[in-house]
C-alpha cells in the first residue's frame, strides 16, 4: 500500500509506501487524495461525472488529472468541512478503499 495525506489545500503533509507497494501506485495514492479534497467527495464518487454520458465527462482530466475510482477520502472537521483528504494505493479497488476509510475515520 501506499498512503498520502493532504491538507485542506491538496498539499502533500504525509506519505507511506510500505515495503514492496507498486512504485506506479504512488503518484496514484497522491492523486486520489487530491481528488477526494478537490471536490469534497470520496474519488469514486467523483468518477459518476465522469462516466460516458454523464454532464462531466472530460473531467477526470482537469487539475492535472484526477484518479476517479475508489481509495479517496476526504477528512472532514465536526461540522462537516473539508480538512484534508486521504488517497491510498497498491491493493485491490475495494482494499484500498477500506484503507481509506479507516485512515480518514481515524483523523
Amino acid at each position: 500500500m501506499n498512503i498520502a495525506v493532504l491538507d485542506g489545500g491538496a498539499h502533500l503533509k504525509a506519505f507511506v509506501r510500505m515495503d514492496g507497494a507498486v512504485l506506479g501506485s504512488i503518484d496514484i495514492a497522491i492523486k486520489k487524495a487530491k481528488t477526494a479534497v478537490l471536490f469534497g467527495m470520496n474519488s469514486e464518487a467523483v468518477g459518476e461525472f465522469c462516466k460516458p454520458g454523464a454532464p462531466a465527462q472530460g473531467l477526470a482530466a482537469t487539475n492535472n488529472v484526477l484518479v476517479v475510482f475508489a481509495g479517496g477520502v476526504p477528512i472532514k472537521d465536526a461540522r462537516g468541512s473539508v480538512i484534508g483528504a486521504v488517497g491510498v494505493s497498491g491493493g485491490a479497488v475495494d482494499q484500498d478503499y477500506d484503507v481509506a476509510q479507516v485512515a480518514a475515520g481515524a483523523a
